[in-house]
């Protein structure tokens, strides 16, 4: 077995595994370097609106997907950790795409549905999973629907149907897991895992969540944090420029991390 396989295998374990995956989200080599050298860490992914927002790009496949594909490579490179990569909607060409992620050793993504046509969006899962398969590994594909994004004012109860019928077409595509970014309630959180099972849930970790300990005794397989951990540190970044315009200086807390 390759190392690639085998650390496919190994994110794959984290997502069926009853204890909640804790995923902070990072955006280059030495953020990943950082968050992969904390105690507890098993897995990393990357940040696709981070990734962008680096670049000067805005988020929704603006940045090249050539830029994208090196950014997830020098990730990658700096973690002995197996890492999942956004991969937005594929950038036109899902297979193709995931085969360039593969190719610098990514083992799992994000693929986003947009709200588009079922039928659609399922060709997409099955095109990433085709070119999984064809390099031989068992690729974490984490099937996210946009229906809480995209919710507008639609009836919460139809929101909810919605995505919970597009989760099940992906994962009766043979995705592993579905993701459902956006204000998700307790209550939502016992409906997908009745419609679809323990350990398929993953979601986004945010102001006002459901708290993690409980996501675990709910049966949600991950949690991550999407542009929300570069935001944290930007604010500390700003935080410090605030301070020292005003004559302060370094924090007592500092430490060299790079």
């Amino acid at each position: 077995m390759t190392e690639l396989a085998t650390q496919a295998q190994t994110l794959l374990a984290l997502h069926t595994d009853p204890a909640l995956l804790k995923v902070v989200n990072v955006w280059d080599a030495i953020s990943a370097r950082v968050v992969s050298e904390v105690e507890g860490v098993t897995a990393l992914a990357t940040a696709s609106h981070s990734i962008a927002a680096a670049y000067g790009y805005e988020d929704g496949e603006n940045i090249p997907v050539e830029l994208m594909i090196e950014a997830v490579g020098g990730i990658v490179a700096a973690t002995d950790l197996p890492v999942t990569a956004d991969l937005e909607a594929g950038y036109g060409n899902p297979r193709e795409t995931t085969l360039r992620a593969i190719g610098v050793g990514v083992v799992g993504c994000n693929l986003e549905d947009q709200l588009k046509p079922l039928d659609e969006a399922v060709s997409a899962v099955e095109a990433v999973l085709d070119a999984a398969q064809q390099e031989g590994i068992d690729f974490v594909l984490n099937a996210r629907t946009d229906a809480f994004l995209k919710a507008g004012d639609k009836p919460h109860d139809e929101v909810l149907a919605d995505a919970i019928e597009r989760g099940r077409a992906y994962l009766a595509a043979g995705a592993p897991v579905v993701f459902v970014p956006g204000k998700v309630s307790e209550d939502d959180i016992k409906a997908f895992v009745d419609a679809w099972g323990p350990q398929k849930l993953t979601l986004i970790g945010a102001p006002g969540s459901v708290p993690l300990a409980r996501m675990e005794e709910l049966g949600v397989a991950r949690v991550s944090y999407g542009p929300f951990s570069q935001s944290v540190a930007l604010m500390a970044l700003q935080d410090l420029t605030t301070d020292i315009v005003a004559g302060g200086g370094l924090p007592s807390d500092f430490r060299v991390l790079n």
